[in-house]
């Protein structure tokens, strides 16, 4: 019933090529570990942790059992003036793997909802300090921040803006870090490219800083196609920012939780933001939940300068849901008890091998890889740009892998409990899926 196209209209799913996914379903119906199982009874290898989540692998015992121990002892609590201890156990907790003076987290339900938050608390920030002409906010071209208004404003997707109305006033975009003609088949960060940040000076020169509030990128663009930031770029954005008082935000939605072999992404840079915004990795996937992590100056200014006994007239129903808190610290104990983050640092190099050799094969024109994340940019087909790429994805499940597509790139980004056996059969099933494509 489930696979017949006549009963399954109901559901729009989102970011699909729907038409098609009904001629063809592609339906899962349990997992475990690195695996998905199909509807017709096959294993498939997640190449790509769902999306971007699973870090820990499915059905993780430690998380299973959490949630299964918090449903029988609270469901819900509010958390506008009531909570209950696990908010506050698991602040304490994330807080704790974040960069030194970033020590206070705000509950969402997902990186999108992350996302508006943190404009949300730059902009409060700086009205609160009498500094309310500070109100534009600099995103980067095909940069990527979730789907809210807030998100595809300083995002940088044309199809995630295009349809959508003129969005947020008072937005402008930094130029992208993707660079094929000096930077392809880079082994980690490309060499070429943290000038590019020099062009948050221009910005600044056009509207003058006395008017921007934030600047918001990802350390790593994963969306949009695994950009990685040149050597050198987010430091040079740390310093410009500094320099004109200017927050910092780091959309570390998918970087957080041990992707790049550390416990975020501000770590294995080296750089502190102001603000950081994760979800995905946090719970890892099981259910829906982001956070904001912000520093102490940002929180303290928030108390100190407020107009009325409750400073942020922000937040959600499920903010620190108990289920929602059982299962991220469950997913905390878990990359620590396995000791998942070094585990994905052990396995960088192993990965990037595995990668990079499929240079030679057909149609590939770049390959870049960070920790446990990698990308396969492919030759778009005359006049129909994405085809190539969407034709590799189902022909990938049908060869039983999970692969991700962005217009005409593969994504990876497996769960952390891969083995390097599994990179190499992920890698060469990839590479036969491409070898046989037109």
């Amino acid at each position: 019933m489930l696979d017949n196209p006549n009963t399954m209209t109901s559901f729009w799913m989102p970011f699909t090529a729907n038409r098609d996914f009904l001629r063809e379903p592609r339906m899962i119906h349990s997992a475990e570990g690195m695996y998905y199982t199909s509807s017709d009874g096959r294993k498939i290898m997640d190449g790509t942790a769902g999306l971007w989540c699973v870090n820990a692998g499915h059905r993780d015992p430690l998380i299973v059992e959490a949630l299964q121990r918090q449903v029988e002892e609270l469901d819900y609590a509010p958390n506008f003036q009531f909570s209950h201890p696990q908010a506050f156990e698991l602040s304490a907790r994330l807080t704790g793997m974040m960069p030194d003076g970033m020590n206070h987290a705000f509950f969402t339900n997902s990186g999108s909802e992350s996302v508006d938050s943190a404009l949300k608390i730059a902009l409060h920030y700086h009205r609160a300090r009498g500094d309310a002409s500070r109100t534009r906010l600099i995103g980067r071209e095909r940069g990527y921040h979730g789907t809210g208004f807030g998100g595809i404003s300083v995002g940088g997707i044309v199809k995630n803006r295009m349809y959508f109305g003129s969005l947020l006033t008072g937005v402008d975009h930094l130029p992208h870090t993707h660079d094929l003609g000096r930077n392809a088949f880079s082994r980690g960060c490309p060499a070429h490219g943290a000038e590019l940040a020099d062009d948050l000076e221009r910005i600044v020169a056009l509207h003058d800083a006395s008017t921007i509030a934030a600047v918001i990128v990802e350390p790593m663009a994963g969306s949009t196609g695994v950009l990685l930031p040149p050597k050198g770029y987010l430091k040079r954005l740390r310093e410009i920012c500094d320099r004109h008082g200017i927050l910092l935000i780091f959309d570390e939605v998918i970087t957080a939780f041990g992707r790049l072999g550390a416990a975020t992404a501000s770590d294995y840079f080296e750089v502190t933001p102001d603000i950081i915004t994760t979800a995905k990795g946090l719970t890892n996937g099981i259910i829906p939940m982001g956070a904001v992590i912000v520093s102490d100056e940002i929180y303290n200014s928030a108390m100190e300068n407020a107009d009325g006994p409750i400073e942020l007239f922000h937040g959600y129903t499920y903010s620190a849901n108990p289920m929602a808190c059982a299962a991220a610290l469950a997913a905390l104990d878990s990359y620590q008890q396995n000791d998942l983050f070094q585990r994905a640092a052990l396995l960088s190099q192993p990965w990037e091998d595995q990668l990079h050799a499929l240079k030679a094969l057909p149609n590939v024109i770049d390959i870049r890889n960070l920790g446990l994340i990698g990308a396969v940019e492919l030759a778009p087909r005359d006049g129909v740009p994405g085809t190539r790429a969407f034709d590799a994805m189902k022909r990938a499940w049908d060869a039983g892998i999970m692969i991700r597509i962005t217009g005409d790139i593969i994504a990876l980004s497996p769960p952390l409990i891969i083995t390097e056996p599994e990179i190499a059969t992920l890698c060469q099933t990839l590479g036969d899926v491409l070898s046989d494509l037109p």
